[in-house]
């Protein structure tokens, strides 16, 4: 099993980390039903995508 030669600090293995950030979701409202959907995805609440309905929703 190999085994060190230098000890990584905390600070090393913390700048590699920087960029291990959870983000929130960027949402954009429905251009027909102005809720709030993710881009490039089907509405949820209208089951409208680029102007057309894709998918059937129960009222």
């Amino acid at each position: 099993m190999a085994n060190l030669t230098n000890k990584t600090s905390r600070c090393r293995r913390n700048k590699r980390r920087t960029h291990w950030v959870v983000k929130a979701p960027q949402l954009v409202d429905c251009p027909r039903c102005h809720q709030p959907k993710l881009p490039h995805r089907v509405c949820l609440a209208c089951g409208y995508y680029k102007g057309r309905q894709v998918v059937k929703v129960e009222d």
